[in-house]
C-alpha cells in the first residue's frame, strides 16, 4: 500500500505519524498545489489531505486510488460525484476537536470580556508600579453569570459550549439556521430573538446554504450594543464588511473570530484596519488545533485506513 500525505504541514510536525508506516510506504508533502497533485498521486492507494481540491483534474490519473481521507470534518473540497463514479471511498472525521474549540471559545470570550490585553499592558508598561491604589479597573468588565449566551448551531461543539456556559451561571439559548427540530433540554428560539436577547453570541455552525452570509448588517443591527460576538464556525457565515462597520460604529461591543472568509487572511480584508484589541480579536483558525485534538484526529484516520483495507477481499 502507498499512502500519500498531500499537505502534512496542516497537521503539525509535532504529531506522531509512525503508525502509518506499518501499513505500507508513506510519502509526505508539506503542501501541494493543484498542479502538483496529479503527479504526486499517480500510484497512490490512499491520499490524506486537508484543503487540497479532489476532483477529476487532480486525481484523474490516480488509477490505483482506493481511499481519500480528509483531516477535517468539512468535505467541501471533495467532488463526491466523481469519487462515486470512480468507486473511490472517502472519509472525514467529526468530533475530534470538540473540547479544543470549546476551550478556545472561552479563551476568546474572556480576553474580550475582561479586557485582558489592556490590563496586561497596564502592568508591563509599568503603569501599575508605585500606583496610588492597590487596584486599577479603568476598563470595566462584567460577570458571565446571569448573562444570556446565544448559540448558533447546536452540534457537538455548540452543546459543549452550552454546558460550560451554564456552569458559569449563564442562561443558554440557541437557534437553528436550518430550522431543525428542537433538541430536548435546550431552549430553541427564533434567530431574531437570539440576536436581541443575547449578551454573548457564538457561532458553531457549518457552512451551507442556510448559514452563508447569515450574520450580516441586518443581524448585527438587532444585537445589543453590549453584545460580544464570536465566530468559531466558518468564515463566510459572517459578512466581514458588515462586522467591521458594526464594530467601528458601536453597533456591538466586540468580536472574536477564529475563522475568516479567506484563509490565510486576505490583504483586502476590512477587519485589518481595526487595531483595538478591546473591540476585535482574531486568531488564525487555531481553535481546533490542540495537541490532543490533532493526535486524536490522526489516530482516527489511521483507524479508518486500517479498517478499510482489512475489510477488502484478500487477493491470492
Amino acid at each position: 500500500m502507498k499512502i500519500v500525505f498531500l499537505d502534512v504541514k496542516t497537521i503539525g510536525e509535532d504529531i506522531d505519524l509512525s503508525g502509518y508506516e506499518k501499513l505500507g510506504e508513506v510519502i509526505k508533502y508539506p503542501f501541494s498545489s493543484t498542479d502538483e497533485v496529479p503527479e504526486r498521486v499517480t500510484d497512490a492507494d490512499v491520499i490524506i489531505l486537508n484543503k487540497v481540491q479532489i476532483n477529476e483534474q487532480s486525481i484523474g490519473a490516480a488509477k490505483k486510488l482506493k481511499l481519500v481521507c480528509v483531516t477535517a470534518t468539512g468535505t467541501n473540497n471533495l467532488d463526491k460525484d466523481y469519487l462515486d463514479r470512480r468507486g473511490i471511498a472517502w472519509r472525514n472525521v467529526a468530533g475530534y476537536s470538540t473540547d479544543s474549540v470549546a476551550q478556545h471559545t472561552f479563551a476568546m470570550l474572556f480576553y474580550l470580556l475582561e479586557k485582558l490585553r489592556y490590563y496586561d499592558d497596564y502592568v508591563k508598561e509599568d503603569r501599575y508600579t508605585n500606583d496610588t491604589v492597590f487596584t486599577h479597573f479603568e476598563e470595566v468588565f462584567y460577570e458571565l453569570s446571569g448573562k444570556t449566551w446565544g448559540i448558533i448551531g447546536l452540534g457537538n461543539i455548540g452543546r459543549r459550549v452550552a454546558s460550560i456556559a451554564e456552569a458559569f451561571g449563564a442562561k443558554v439559548i440557541y437557534s437553528s439556521p436550518s430550522h431543525s427540530a428542537p433538541q430536548k433540554g435546550y431552549c430553541q428560539v427564533a434567530a431574531d430573538t437570539l440576536y436581541a436577547s443575547s449578551d454573548i453570541i457564538s457561532v458553531h455552525a457549518p457552512l451551507n446554504p442556510y448559514t452563508e452570509n447569515l450574520i450580516d448588517k441586518q443581524a448585527f443591527s438587532k444585537m445589543k450594543k453590549s453584545c460580544i460576538f464570536l465566530n468559531l464556525g466558518r468564515g463566510p457565515i459572517v459578512v466581514e464588511q458588515d462586522l467591521c462597520d458594526a464594530l467601528e460604529q458601536g453597533t456591538i461591543r466586540a468580536a472574536g473570530l477564529d475563522v475568516l472568509c479567506t484563509e490565510p487572511m486576505d490583504p483586502e480584508n476590512p477587519l485589518r484596519r481595526i487595531k483595538d484589541s478591546r473591540k476585535l480579536l482574531i486568531t488564525p483558525h487555531v481553535g481546533w488545533a490542540s495537541v490532543e485534538a490533532r493526535t486524536r484526529l490522526m489516530d482516527i484516520i489511521l483507524g479508518q485506513v486500517t479498517e478499510f483495507f482489512n475489510a477488502m477481499p484478500k487477493q491470492d
